[in-house]
């Protein structure tokens, strides 16, 4: 029926699709609008050359096949895309050339659908392989009919969406990528939120921008330690109920952490009552060591501030001690696979903690390297020679109270010297080792004693910026901080509540109130030997 229709012995003969089929095609609209507006000017020779043009030109492939599954007619676009030689194409049986490929079976389903259901054409989107790639096909199938009207067999016309699709699926990518962005951004500021409750800023920055799981490692730094205490903080937390010892530390500590961040410097932890902390790492800064000691300042000028609050609170008294060294230190995450910090280890940690030993309270006691690495003016108090425990050499401590500009930062010197008490009050006393008593017990008496200070005058050859506990009213902790002869003049580290009663006793007078509230306080009298 196909061989004797005119319109496909033209395409069998000169390869040319005529305007009527390519229009009952129904996937040809290039050639149905040109051959509409022409139809009636052109001979059928110069109607067909004109088609002939416009098929060969598409950018479609159009194939033709005929009930007997022999393809009649297939544009030069329909073998590029399919992969098939034009010339294996014509006359070749669709079920040799599509069939024997398993992974074409949606193509030529689509295909074969339109052929068994003759009453309708088929529209599809399907995966076509060649033997370099994988394309994605849209298929438009339809019946071809004769002129006649009869269905002579069926029009497919493809159109090559690789492409397409492709940018489709770029541009899906996209947006997953920018949802995953958006996700990654609020990941990381829940993390930054709540992790920056226990690490500091920069830590959490360093983590967070650390490629894949953060691993255990670090690296040599040069940078200013800070170590902080207050002082009787244990005796303290006996005696008070724990959630007023808790609201007393927290805020204590967000004032401190304000000081310190607010000078560069990165916590490393708190350490109970104690802070530890590092200036120049993991952001690095030339002015570490000046930065270390400002903030080290403004921490003992806020402490004013702070024991008002506790006043309001009926909360006591608190008092610290700073210490700064500067060295290389090892800095960086420290720990097991299932547990890591960020830390910083060395020497210098080590001689840091023991220098801030040596304060009282309201004092920052620093190295020779910080004063030399600080690179700016300080005004030193006093300075002092000691020889830490386990050290083999001894350092010099300079009592810093301020730092020129751009800092400006002073702390007033307060002088409050013992009042000389009638009577010497006998009192039983031990040397401390660090912070174990040594057994011995010593003898003594008081001679004069103020709300942070007393002379003690005794026998037993004490040395400088040892640490002594004395029954006065309870444990009493005190530091040698001056030598006259037999006498020396302690300054108290830790202050036990019955203090208050037991200076009442042995003075006669509210001492301990007076010299608090700072009112007209004399200055102490005592023996010279």
């Amino acid at each position: 029926m196909i061989a004797e229709n005119r319109d496909f012995n033209i395409i069998k003969g000169s390869g040319i699709l005529p305007v009527s089929a390519a229009m009952r095609a129904g996937g040809c609209d290039q050639a149905q609008t040109v051959g509409e507006e022409n139809m009636d000017m052109m001979t059928d020779t110069q109607s067909m050359k004109i088609h002939n043009q416009i098929v060969q030109s598409l950018t479609e492939g159009v194939i033709i096949i005929d009930f007997t599954g022999t393809i009649r007619y297939a544009n030069p676009m329909a073998s590029e895309i399919l992969g098939i030689e034009k010339e294996k194409l014509l006359g070749g049986k669709f079920v040799t050339l599509f069939l024997a490929e398993p992974e074409n079976d949606s193509f030529a389903q689509a295909v074969l659908d339109t052929i068994y259901d003759r009453s309708t054409g088929q529209s599809r989107i399907v995966d076509y392989h060649t033997a370099s790639q994988v394309k994605q096909l849209r298929m438009m199938s339809s019946l071809f009919m004769d002129e006649e009207g009869n269905s002579a067999g069926i029009t497919i016309v493809l159109s090559d969406l690789s492409e397409l699709m492709e940018l489709k699926d770029s541009l899906k990518a996209m947006e997953k990528i920018s949802a995953l962005n958006r996700q990654l951004d609020t990941r990381n500021k829940l993390l930054s939120k709540t992790f920056g409750q226990f690490l500091s800023d920069e830590i959490v920055s360093e983590l967070l921008d650390t490629s894949g799981a953060p691993e255990p490692g670090g690296r040599k730094r040069t940078v200013t330690v800070m170590m902080s205490d207050l002082r009787g903080f244990t005796a303290m937390s006996e005696r008070m109920e724990a959630c007023s010892l808790i609201s007393m530390l927290n805020h204590y500590l967000a004032v401190m952490t304000d000081a310190i961040q607010g000078r560069g410097g990165t916590i490393i932890e708190f350490l109970g009552d104690g802070i530890f902390a590092i200036f120049g790492a993991p952001v690095y800064t030339d002015s570490h060591a000046a930065d270390a000691v400002a903030a080290a300042l403004e921490m003992q000028a806020s402490m004013d501030e702070i024991n008002r609050w506790n006043a309001e609170h009926q909360y006591p008294r608190l008092e610290m001690g700073i210490g700064l060294d500067t060295g290389e230190t090892i800095v960086g995450i420290i720990g097991s696979e299932k547990r890591m910090k960020y830390g910083a280890i060395g020497s210098h940690v080590n001689q840091c903690a023991r220098i801030e030993s040596y304060t009282t309270g309201g004092q920052v006691l620093i190295s020779q390297s910080v004063r030399e690495a600080a690179g700016i003016p300080l005004e030193v108090d006093k300075e002092m020679t000691v020889l830490p425990k386990g050290m083999d050499k001894e350092i010099v401590l300079s009592h810093v109270t301020g730092i020129g500009a751009p800092y400006n930062v002073h702390v007033a010197i307060q002088s409050n010297l013992p009042d000389e008490l009638e009577e010497p009050v006998p009192v039983c006393f031990y040397r401390m080792d660090g912070k174990h008593i040594i057994e011995q017990p010593c003898y003594g008496g008081i001679i004069a004693a103020g709300r942070d200070c007393a002379f003690l005058e005794t026998e037993t050859q004490l040395e400088l910026l040892e640490n002594l506990q004395i029954q006065m009213g309870g444990r009493l902790l005190c530091k040698v901080m001056e030598k006259k002869s037999t006498q020396y003049l302690l300054q108290y580290t830790a202050i036990p509540f019955g203090y208050d009663v037991w200076i009442r006793e042995h003075s006669g007078a509210d001492l301990l109130s007076r010299t608090t509230m700072g009112k007209d306080s004399k200055k102490g009298k005592h023996k010279n030997g």
